[in-house]
């Protein structure tokens, strides 16, 4: 089984360290491939960099040459699964709910740490469209920008407790981290909480094998049927931008439902 990590934002260090996370917690004869987008922002911190960075992980999964049974989407509240279950005909999860229904099964009330303030509104708005807003105590900011969390690990894990602390005293009975670039740090915070911590990409990571391994993926029954093949300008944009790095579909045409399926399940 061949499980894509994709961080939506173009730094390549955060993506190794999903890669290491999503690498410890797949189970073996599970491969994991990681890779970002090859245009877009740095870092996910709003509405306008979200839609962004959604458009270039579709431009990239458009055209990546590279067979997979399952996608992780490694973005925290950001836009473009629902794109990308369209786009592919195999699973597609992302860190958000699979952190947040793997926190259900372990406790009444779970609670999310991120990153700025400015990201809870749009984190609270993708639990609600899941469904998964009810049992949520809490949704707190570190203060923390994302490319920030990487400048010094020891403060990062500091201020992450300290946040996470806040969460427990609101109801959480289980705290997720609330983005990738937390990846890996779930065993510490548990160690100074005493309460379950469940980081998104090794929930996402798990999830995929289970729905993988039980012959399953999205319906496209209604809700995520291909799109319908119509003329869209400069599409996709990174064959244009990098032609030796992409693969080139015809201009001016949406290339969907890749088939990418890995031949050693």
């Amino acid at each position: 089984m061949r499980i894509l990590v994709m961080n939506p934002n173009t730094t390549a260090s955060m993506t190794a360290s999903i890669r290491a996370t999503a690498t410890t917690a797949a189970a073996p004869g599970t491969e994991i491939i990681a890779t970002e987008p090859l245009w877009g922002p740095e870092s996910i911190e709003g509405h306008f960099e979200g839609y962004l960075s959604a458009a270039a992980v579709l431009d990239r999964l458009a055209t990546l040459d590279l067979p997979f049974d399952a996608l992780v989407m490694a973005g925290f509240g950001e836009p473009g699964r629902e794109g990308a279950q369209e786009l592919l005909d195999v699973p597609v999860l992302d860190i958000t709910e699979s952190a947040a229904q793997m926190a259900m099964m372990l406790g009444h009330a779970y609670g999310i740490v991120t990153t700025l303030d400015r990201a809870v509104p749009q984190i609270r708005d993708r639990l609600l469209t899941g469904g998964l807003l009810q049992r949520c105590a809490a949704v707190r900011g570190t203060g923390l920008g994302v490319l920030e969390l990487e400048e010094d690990a020891e403060r990062t894990v500091e201020v992450i407790i300290e946040t996470a602390r806040e969460a427990v005293r609101d109801g959480a009975e289980v705290i997720c981290l609330g983005c990738g670039g937390m990846a890996g740090l779930q065993e510490k915070v548990a160690a100074a909480l005493g309460v379950p911590v469940v980081d998104g990409v090794a929930a996402a990571v798990k999830f995929a094998e289970a729905v993988v391994g039980l012959g399953l993926t999205t319906s496209t029954g209604r809700s995520f049927a291909p799109p319908r093949p119509k003329a869209i300008g400069s599409w996709p944009l990174s064959a244009h931008l990098s032609p030796g790095r992409a693969l080139r579909a015809p201009h001016g045409t949406l290339h969907f439902r890749h088939r990418h399926q890995a031949s050693d399940k």
